[in-house]
């Protein structure tokens, strides 16, 4: 026996009222350790406007590019550059048309220590310090930056005896926030706040110093059939994601 027209009205008003959870999905994201603190709370805010949950994971876009190809369950990747995810699509790990830019990075040389970091990085052609932290050029792009920057200064032989390499960006911002090295080039949105820089000392690296660091997403394909993980691409284009990104010091495309 069929259902009858108004028993099938009944049913679908009882689906509408669900609450919002009853329809959560959940998505696996790996992100590029610059973006840590706004990722963080991107991913609050997108639980509560959509009930979907991000899980989160934290890294070198190069380890997780090395993760993805073994067969890591990650479906959306946040890279600190472009072109992981372009060789991610090209090679049938990700979903094409999905890549975009979500943020332009900015590298900072940066001191624990007020004062120590002066406007224009003088500081680099001195001889007040025995450690500079930078990321791995080849794991990390803010790293790639770091050495590109001494390489238009004409510093990289002076100063790579004194380099210590971390990681990531993360670890290499816990070498200099930690003063195991007086002075490190970290992610600027590490230490901004507010429209400045929150503690210590610091010097913006100037654009024309190294290639943009467009950090790229896009979709993996184990993602590809997750409402969630759509719904999250979509949510790191709104206004709202687009704010936090710029208030940690990122341009936001």
């Amino acid at each position: 026996m069929g259902v009858s027209s108004p028993h099938r009205l009944l049913v679908l008003i009882a689906a509408l009222c669900l609450p919002l959870g009853a329809w959560a999905a959940e998505v696996s994201i790996a992100v590029a350790s610059n973006f840590t603190a706004p990722v963080k709370l991107i991913a609050q805010q997108f639980e509560k406007d959509s009930g979907h949950k991000a899980i989160l994971a934290f890294g070198a876009t190069g380890q997780f590019y090395a993760q993805i190809k073994n067969g890591a369950p990650f479906e959306v990747l946040l890279a600190a550059d472009d072109e992981t995810p372009a060789r991610i699509a090209r090679e049938g790990l990700g979903v094409p048309g999905t890549q975009f830019t979500y943020a332009i990075g900015q590298l900072v040389l940066w001191s624990k220590k007020p004062g120590f970091v002066d406007p224009q990085g003088e500081i680099l052609k001195s001889r007040k310090f025995n450690k500079l932290a930078t990321a791995s050029p080849k794991l990390a792009p803010y790293g790639a930056a770091a050495m590109e920057t001494l390489d238009k200064l004409g510093l990289t032989a002076s100063l790579t005896p004194m380099l210590v390499e971390g990681a990531n960006i993360n670890q290499t911002f816990q070498f200099v926030s930690s003063e195991n090295a007086p002075l490190g080039f970290v992610a600027l949105s590490q230490v901004y706040e507010n429209g400045k820089i929150k503690e210590g000392s610091g010097w913006i690296i100037p654009p024309h110093l190294h290639q943009p660091i467009r950090q790229d997403a896009v979709m993996l394909t184990r993602g590809k059939e997750n409402v969630a993980a759509d719904a999250f691409m979509r949510y790191l284009r709104s206004e709202k994601a687009r704010a936090i990104i710029r208030g940690f010091g990122y341009t936001a495309e």
